[in-house]
């Protein structure tokens, strides 16, 4: 699978977000605005997650089409894959 520029630059400011909560660790800073940070960044990852299931969802499913194979199994697979990351 080809992954997007968007999805790749969406982890990318994760992996940007996450030194900087570490760096918040070190300097001790509040509880409060580390967990916050943590999740930020959590939901990034969720957000670039279900952009990645998407765009194997729309492939699969052109695929099922041109087959003429049932879309469902797809449609099962994504939801599962979904499920599996929360």
């Amino acid at each position: 699978m080809e992954y997007s520029q968007d999805v790749i630059n969406r982890l990318k400011r994760s992996e940007g977000q996450i030194r900087g909560v570490i760096r918040m660790m070190e300097e001790g800073n509040d509880c409060k605005n580390v967990v916050t940070q943590l999740s930020a960044v959590r939901s990034a990852v969720d957000r670039a997650i279900g952009l990645v299931v998407a765009k194997n969802l729309e492939s699969c499913l052109r695929n099922a089409q041109e087959n003429g194979a049932s879309c469902e199994e797809a449609i099962q697979e994504a939801v599962d894959m979904i499920v599996k990351s929360r």
